[in-house]
């Protein structure tokens, strides 16, 4: 197994056995190994640098009904909301000041953030920031919608694909959605010229060490300039309700490899991490091969409604936390920069 990791490390390719084979047999000294060369090469890309992201959660309404999430439209006991225009400018300003120069708008698939809404609002927000960089996270939508989108001036999409498999993306997800749509998204997303970022749940329910491996090898085939991974939470108001989650364990190990696969790529070190770990979760994604952190800027009267998962931390952030961010990863050898920490070619 540790010629496997030294493999991977050095070429930055396995096979879908190999990959499944490190993933059923990791150890924690395969694990240790894994994040010390992640974090090697990441400092050969990056360095130090740790980006932070303004995350801005601008609605839970969504047409969709995945099996997983707590916003799905089925669950009837969502307090709903959706931000307006002015709200969600009003993050940014104040993100602006905190320091933030990249902000993530993520939301349900909200009807509602029509093309033209979006597009009066990116140019607004480019307007007041031109020095910042905007991310969306707002699901499938049209090649026609996505163009607009991008002319407005979006840099950057996040889509995760959840599964790359596609029996198991079919059991994770209502009928009328399908894995094919969601990388004809990923692969239009690219064409139009954005930073792509894509991503996976770690221990989803029915997911196997071999369906993993089809992850890995999809990120390695797309080469995303993104790729966000957090543990499978639990939702009691879905399906999955008495599902066993994911663990940050071997989310850590996924982390480490993907960074050996995709030695230039931006991984968060997610929310989902934190929850499940508040005392060392950021900084261990960090130390296992992240490099991007992404507080939450939104409105404190509506972080507690966008509960995707069980539990999910909703602290308020704040110049303290901020300080208190930069001493963590100050204390682990890393540097929280003020910059848009955009992917490297």
């Amino acid at each position: 197994m540790k010629t496997l990791i030294e493999t991977l490390s050095r070429t930055h390719r396995l096979t879908q056995q190999q990959l499944a084979e490190l993933i059923a047999n990791r150890t924690p000294e395969l694990t240790r190994l894994a994040a010390s060369e992640a974090r090697r090469i990441q400092g050969e890309h990056y360095g130090n640098k740790v980006f932070i992201r303004g995350l801005i959660e601008i609605s839970n309404h969504c047409k969709n009904d995945c099996l997983y999430c707590g916003i799905r439209r089925s669950n009837l006991n969502v307090s709903r909301y959706r931000l307006t225009s002015e709200e969600i400018l009003d993050c940014c300003d104040k993100g602006y000041e905190l320091g933030f120069r990249t902000f993530v708008l993520q939301g349900g698939e909200d009807l509602a953030f029509s093309d033209t809404v979006l597009v009066a609002l990116i140019r607004e927000i480019k307007r007041r920031h031109s020095d910042c960089a905007v991310t969306l996270s707002i699901g499938e939508r049209s090649r026609e919608s996505y163009r607009q989108l991008r002319e407005a001036g979006a840099d950057r999409f996040l889509l995760r694909h959840e599964a790359a498999n596609a029996d198991l993306y079919a059991r994770l997800h209502p009928s009328e959605m399908s894995l094919q749509n969601r990388i004809d998204c990923l692969r239009t997303l690219k064409e139009l010229g954005f930073q792509t970022g894509t991503g996976f749940m770690v221990g989803a329910p029915f997911q196997t060490a071999s369906n993993i491996a089809e992850d890995l090898l999809l990120l390695a085939d797309f080469q995303p300039a993104m790729v966000g991974i957090g543990p499978f939470i639990p939702h009691h108001e879905t399906p999955f309700a008495n599902q066993e989650g994911g663990t940050v364990e071997l989310t850590l190990f996924l982390i480490s490899l993907i960074r050996l696969l995709l030695p230039k790529a931006l991984i968060p070190s997610t929310t989902a991490l934190g929850t499940l770990d508040p005392e060392h979760g950021r900084q261990n994604g960090i130390l296992a091969g992240a490099n991007v952190v992404m507080p939450n800027l939104s409105p404190d009267s509506v972080r507690a409604k966008y509960m995707i998962y069980e539990n999910k931390d909703t602290i308020t952030e704040t110049v303290s936390f901020l300080d208190r961010l930069r001493d963590e990863m100050t204390a682990i050898g890393y540097e929280v920069v003020i910059d848009r920490g955009d992917a490297h070619p």
